[in-house]
């Protein structure tokens, strides 16, 4: 009877044990498939985090060529502006000095007229 109880006794152990070795295997595999799955969630957030930077990236490349292109044309805009204004600028002294040598010269003409006149 004690090695029946003893028998009876050292199988419920097994049993137990058995049962425990199967949760905790169970558990393992809930573990490592949450594991995976919190990886897997983890790589998609940084890949979208990726991703997100750089079409930014791109998106600030664009719009700095766009400004570099657009200074670039104002820059040649005023170059040309200015380099009228120096055109009109000398016209205006050539005329200014042709109207003083014309006006000397005319006055010369009255000068000499009148002096002959006197004379």
């Amino acid at each position: 009877m004690v090695s029946l109880s003893l028998l009876n006794k050292s199988l419920c152990q097994e049993h137990h044990f058995s049962l425990l070795q199967r949760e905790t295997e169970k558990q393992h595999v809930d573990i490592e498939k949450m594991r995976s799955e919190l990886k897997y969630e983890i790589d998609k957030v940084t890949a979208g985090q990726r991703l997100d930077l750089n079409l930014e990236r791109g998106r600030t490349r664009d719009e700095l060529a766009n400004q570099n292109a657009e200074t670039t044309n104002l820059t040649n805009k005023l170059d040309r502006e200015i380099q009228a204004l120096r055109a009109q600028l000398e016209a205006a002294k050539y005329d200014v000095v042709r109207y003083c040598i014309g006006t000397l010269i005319s006055l010369s003409a009255v000068g000499l007229a009148c002096i002959r006149i006197i004379l």
